[in-house]
């Protein structure tokens, strides 16, 4: 499993004197993989993500590993815990958005923040799996039970209304909350995360009413 986010060398740059070819193929096959919570990776993240309070099992739970392109388009390693109920179909959409050059700035585990939303928003990590209940409930949020999944998310705020002002998620997010712009990483109806997503089952949180959550994209119905 890596443990590191730096950008792909070894066999993914090509030799300038051997000039090889990479077979894309085989590149999918062997980087973007499904596996369970091993002891490892559930030290990492309980007490954090996997919360004291947790009562989603460990064991519905995966953990994906997968390759993404940043905006200079440096190929770069993610991981990404989530509900094993999505977890084949969240394999199929990155690689998809990866082999479209889709940008995605960071996918680091949230715990790696020490599960705190706002630290990874504001440093624009895409993550899925934090558990929490539903503000003034014991319903499970969607990340809570990994059946959510936040993308680039410094660019695409969650935006609502709270006692008549304006509330913005992450709080440095407030250039992006007028979505008239042009900018980098700004998803849309237009934009290729939006139709990939939605076209595999998700919705997408820009189409709520009251509140727009424009990173969130969730699967409906659990």
């Amino acid at each position: 499993m890596a443990q590191n986010f730096n950008p792909i060398e070894s066999e993914f740059s090509l030799n300038k004197t051997e000039k090889i070819e990479l077979n894309e193929d085989f590149v999918l096959e062997r980087e973007f993989y499904v596996s369970k919570i091993s002891d490892s990776v559930f030290e990492k993240i309980n007490g954090k993500s996997f919360k004291k309070n947790c009562t989603f099992p460990r064991e519905n739970l995966r953990i994906l590993h997968i390759l993404h392109k940043n905006l200079s388009g440096q190929t770069l390693e993610g991981e990404l815990i989530c509900n094993e109920k999505i977890a084949e179909i969240l394999l199929k959409i990155f690689k998809e958005l990866y082999v479209s050059d889709y940008p995605i700035e960071k996918i680091r585990l949230i715990d790696e923040y020490d599960a705190d939303d706002e630290k990874s928003m504001a440093d624009n990590n895409s993550s899925c799996f934090n558990f929490r209940f539903i503000n003034f409930t014991k319903k499970v949020s969607k990340h809570g039970s990994g059946l959510a999944v936040d993308i680039n998310p410094l660019y695409n705020p969650c935006v609502k209304t709270v006692k008549g002002k304006i509330s913005v998620e992450p709080a440095n997010a407030a250039d992006f909350v007028d979505r008239t712009g042009n900018f980098s990483y700004k998803i849309d109806h237009s934009d290729l995360a939006y139709k990939i997503f939605t076209k595999n089952g998700f919705e997408w949180g820009g189409d709520w009413q009251g509140v727009k959550d424009y990173q969130h994209f969730e699967w409906p119905g659990e």
